[in-house]
């Protein structure tokens, strides 16, 4: 199910807060936990039921592992982690890397094993990474003595579900029992409408038009083994652009949602998104991006491989390792691989330059012009990290390497044309209105482009002048209550097709 429907919020959601709260407030406090954990997997299963016999089996084989762990000799818990852990990697190498490991072995050495063409269960990466990371903490004794109950609705809460955040048992769990969250909270109700209000327009309103324009960029690019017309330059210019705000505001549209709706439980699920585009290095750009996917990378396998204490040469080692698991966790394809190792030799470059970056700035501190060149030298620092997260992510969307290099060999071909095609997607309706007041009458080529290069600018404007959907304040007024339903109505009344989140993908 998706959040973005009509089913999910006319339907699901009232069901789902209205009857939680109302077993809580009669002292049926075991059925609405057994409730939130019914509903939870109706919005899993609600595309494909064959998804709850994967999910379920998992949740029960992790919680059996882990309890048997706990009741387990010293000596034999080491055995049991093995067991979980290649359990669940298993279990997300056969549906999500199966073919691709088998297709690959057909094209190295010429053999013909038969793809299965499995089907990948939403959200698998996620809700098997975030079982290893219990699996783990049970091995060092870290966690309590939970109920199945608990431990099924900690893993399958629909809110971080499908997408994320990657949420620890110590983050979640607690908050279960806390008897304060078990009645209404109209300040967390408040809260949670909010950002999901706000999530669902950045979702409607501003990914999905920049992903019209992407979908139309990359199914031109998929016919050029045809023959057919290539992207001009200043087309995929604008394309890789598109996709730069589409999986920005798809994916901060969602962490806003999922947030705003365990608000409305009162639940705190861990922040996930920290306006990333405002970076000034790849490894600042990690601590923003996916931030509990960077964080359960960084505790669950850099640092047990040694992190950096086993010096700089190991540290790089190391640091590739994670990078590479980014890339394959992200999906099946050589471009996800290739793109993890790119962002991976940056963090490295940054690791490397960290100490000539620190005499730079100290020497310019000196300096009674400082405070400029410091600005200048964040500037320059910004525009080479927006730069190289851009050209990654037409890596990350490009549907193969061969794509990707082809359209970066295009992109500096001297041929200045651009097609108003493209621009049509971003055309903003009664536009010859505005112009008309001011006394313009520009061509119709030329309207679509100020169009575009507006909407870019806004969207640019958006991601580095204002502050975050977390660090903002939500008061409880008028205005904001106006505001919020407007933004409700026209969110709602834009919901034409359903459209998947993007790391529905992953």
């Amino acid at each position: 199910m998706q959040f973005n429907s009509y089913i999910f919020i006319l339907c699901f959601l009232p069901l789902a807060l209205i009857i939680y709260f109302a077993l809580h407030h009669f002292g049926k406090d075991k059925w609405a936990k057994a409730y939130l954990l019914g509903m939870s997997l109706w919005f899993y299963g609600y595309f494909n039921a064959s998804y709850l016999a994967i999910i379920c089996v998992s949740i029960c084989v992790n919680f059996l592992i882990s309890r048997r762990m706990a009741n387990a000799a010293a000596k034999n818990k080491k055995g049991y982690l093995w067991v979980g852990i290649v359990f669940n990697v298993a279990l997300i190498f056969y549906f999500k890397y199966y073919d691709f490991f088998l297709s690959n072995i057909n094209t190295v050495f010429r053999t013909d094993f038969v793809l299965r063409n499995i089907m990948l269960p939403l959200g698998i990466s996620f809700f098997t990474f975030q079982q290893i990371s219990f699996v783990v903490d049970s091995y060092k004794g870290e966690t309590k003595d939970y109920s199945f109950l608990d431990y099924a609705l900690f893993v399958s809460f629909f809110p971080q579900l499908v997408a994320g955040p990657i949420v620890l048992h110590s983050e979640l769990i607690p908050q279960f029992k806390d008897k304060k969250n078990w009645s209404v909270n109209f300040d967390n109700l408040s809260e949670g409408l909010i950002l999901f209000t706000r999530g669902l327009a950045k979702k409607i309103l501003i990914a999905d038009t920049f992903g019209n324009a992407v979908d139309f960029g990359f199914s031109k690019a998929a016919l050029y083994a045809t023959g057919e017309n290539a992207l001009t330059p200043r087309e995929i210019m604008i394309v890789m652009l598109a996709y730069t705000f589409q999986i920005y505001f798809d994916f901060s549209g969602y962490s806003d949602m999922a947030t705003g709706l365990g608000r409305l439980f009162n639940f705190k699920i861990p922040m996930n998104f920290n306006s990333p585009y405002k970076a000034l290095s790849v490894a600042d750009f990690w601590k923003r991006w996916h931030m509990t996917l960077t964080r359960f990378l960084t505790n669950y396998i850099y640092i047990p491989l040694g992190g950096n204490r086993k010096g700089k040469v190991r540290t790089y080692i190391n640091v590739m390792i994670v990078f590479l698991i980014s890339g394959l966790w992200h999906g099946a394809n050589w471009t996800f691989i290739l793109w993890g190792v790119i962002h991976g030799l940056g963090q490295c470059f940054n690791k490397l330059t960290h100490g000539l970056y620190v005499k730079i700035c100290d020497t310019l501190n000196k300096l009674k012009t400082g405070r400029l060149w410091l600005f200048v030298l964040k500037v320059v620092q910004w525009c080479v990290t927006f730069v190289f997260i851009n050209v990654t992510w037409l890596l990350f969307r490009a549907d193969s390497v061969k794509q990707f290099l082809e359209l970066i060999k295009r992109l500096f071909v001297p041929y200045y044309y651009l097609g108003d095609e493209v621009l049509e997607y971003f055309r903003i309706p009664k536009i010859r209105y505005l112009f008309a007041l001011i006394g313009a009458n520009p061509s119709e080529h030329w309207t679509l482009i100020f169009c575009t290069v507006f909407i870019m600018l806004m969207a640019l404007i958006l991601v580095l002048a204002f502050p975050n959907n977390y660090e903002s304040k939500k008061k409880r007024n008028v205005w904001n209550l106006v505001g919020t339903c407007v933004l409700f109505v026209i969110c709602v009344l834009s919901l034409g097709k359903v459209s998947t989140f993007l790391y529905f993908n992953f």
